[in-house]
């Protein structure tokens, strides 16, 4: 087990977010979590990268407890988190950005490897290594935040709403990118709440509402899940 979540409560103040949560994710795997706005998505990733409290339960790394493990020293593990809104440094170069991601020791002396792998992967990324990242459009910015964790050589990507504010087209080149990641070999947890997208890519799916995990299986399952099918559907 790569990554495991065990009943696990948080929330911000008297405002309680997540109930009892349990999920899991395993080595090499595509692992969706879907759910409408506010139903705690993007608070249980701010949990596995360790700038959320946990009220109880705990987080496990390869199984190890790292629940108290301050977010600094996360990424060391390998956990690469790319945040809704790409969290992109707009006024830095392409180059700079990309440099950012490899920051950490374990991928430090493989730096330049790595660099030459995410261009490999981004050509248009390449053919604009000095201009500033805020020219980009959004979906060449997602592109740059995706390489940008992938310097850290993470063992799981996990991704917050890639799709958020792209246009279809776009949003199709996105998460063919993810499926490529995947392929490579690492993990993923991706969130999101266009679901027949997750799915496609997701070996299999959790899906939270209102901060609880409510249906759980493989992408197939989920997809003739009559319950998910109204709810995300409209079918």
């Amino acid at each position: 087990m790569l990554l495991k979540i065990d009943n696990l409560s948080c929330g911000y103040g008297d405002l309680k977010v997540l109930f009892n949560v349990s999920m899991d994710v395993e080595k090499g795997e595509c692992v969706a979590l879907v759910g409408s706005n506010g139903a705690g998505k993007t608070t249980l990733l701010r949990v596995i990268s360790g700038t959320t409290p946990v009220t109880s339960g705990n987080v496990y790394w390869e199984g190890n407890d790292i629940t108290g493990v301050p977010a600094h020293k996360r990424p060391e593990f390998g956990i690469a988190h790319i945040p809704q809104g790409r969290g992109i440094l707009t006024t830095m170069s392409i180059h700079d950005n990309l440099m950012l991601g490899a920051y950490c020791k374990r991928s430090r002396s493989k730096r330049a490897d790595l660099y030459a792998n995410v261009l490999d992967m981004f050509p248009i990324l390449k053919q604009r290594l000095t201009h500033q990242a805020g020219t980009l459009s959004g979906g060449q910015q997602q592109m740059l935040a995706i390489g940008r964790a992938l310097m850290l050589e993470p063992t799981l990507l996990v991704l917050d709403e890639p799709s958020l504010g792209l246009a279809p087209i776009v949003v199709d080149e996105v998460f063919r990118t993810i499926d490529r990641v995947k392929e490579n070999g690492t993990s993923i947890l991706l969130i999101e709440q266009n679901l027949v997208q997750a799915l496609a890519v997701a070996d299999r799916g959790y899906v939270i509402e209102t901060g609880h995990i409510n249906i759980k299986g493989s992408s197939k399952e989920l997809l003739r899940n009559d319950d998910v099918r109204k709810a995300y559907l409209g079918i």
